[in-house]
C-alpha cells in the first residue's frame, strides 16, 4: 500500500470511530479476570501524559472507569506483526474515541473514565493529542498495575500488552468487571448501561 493511500485510510479511521477491519477473531473467555470482583484496587501511582503520577487507590464519591487496553497505532507506522490476527487486539483507537466521545455521559453518571496501558507516555501522548482524548490515560509500562491485580496479559515482539478489559472501580473497590470485550467500539455502550442501571 501506498504511503498517500496508508494516509487516506487513517483519515477515514480517524473520522469515524465505528470503523474497524471485518472479519476479526473474536476473544473468548478464558476465566482470567474472574477474581477481580471485590478486589482492592492497589496503593500504587502511574504516570500520566502531564509528568504527574496519580494515585489509583482512592476514596471518592464518584466512580472509577479503568479501561485497560493492549495499545493505540501511530498515524504512518505499522501495527505489530500480525496484530489484527491476535483476538481482541484490534480496536483501542476506535475504543479511545468511543470513550472521549462519551465523556459528558460518564459524568452525569457520576463517573471518570480512565485508560490504563503499558504503552511509554510518549506514545500515549502523541495519541491523545492527535486525537484530542478528552480522558486521563496512565502508562503501565512497568506492568506494576497489570502483575498487582494479576491482570491477563500477552506478549508480541518481547512487547508485553494488557488485554483488553474494563474495571468499574467503587471506593477503591472492584465491583465490576466486563472481560472479554468486543467489539472494542460499542463496549462504551456496554459501560453506560451498566452504570444506569447500578
Amino acid at each position: 500500500m501506498k504511503r498517500f493511500e496508508k494516509l487516506n485510510l487513517m483519515s477515514i479511521i480517524e473520522k469515524d470511530y465505528n470503523f474497524l477491519p471485518k472479519n476479526l477473531p473474536i476473544p473468548v473467555d478464558d476465566g482470567l479476570c474472574n477474581h477481580l470482583e471485590g478486589m482492592e484496587i492497589p496503593d500504587i501511582s502511574l504516570q500520566a501524559i502531564n509528568g504527574e503520577y496519580v494515585k489509583l487507590r482512592r476514596k471518592e464519591s464518584f466512580k472509577l472507569i479503568f479501561f485497560c487496553y493492549p495499545m493505540t497505532g501511530k498515524l504512518g507506522e505499522a501495527l505489530p506483526k500480525n496484530w489484527n490476527n491476535i483476538p481482541g487486539a484490534r480496536g483501542c483507537t476506535v475504543q479511545n474515541r468511543s470513550f472521549s466521545d462519551n465523556y459528558d455521559e460518564f459524568t452525569k453518571l457520576n463517573s471518570i473514565p480512565i485508560g490504563i496501558t503499558t504503552q511509554s507516555i510518549y506514545e500515549i501522548k502523541e495519541m491523545t493529542n492527535r486525537l484530542k482524548i478528552e480522558h486521563d490515560i496512565l502508562s503501565d509500562c512497568s506492568l506494576i498495575f497489570a502483575k498487582s491485580l494479576n491482570l491477563p496479559t500477552f506478549s508480541v515482539s518481547n512487547k508485553v500488552f494488557i488485554k483488553r478489559l474494563t474495571l468499574i472501580v467503587d471506593d477503591s473497590k472492584i465491583i465490576k468487571f466486563f472481560y472479554p470485550i468486543f467489539p472494542p467500539n460499542q463496549h462504551v455502550k456496554e459501560v453506560i448501561n451498566w452504570l444506569q442501571k447500578n
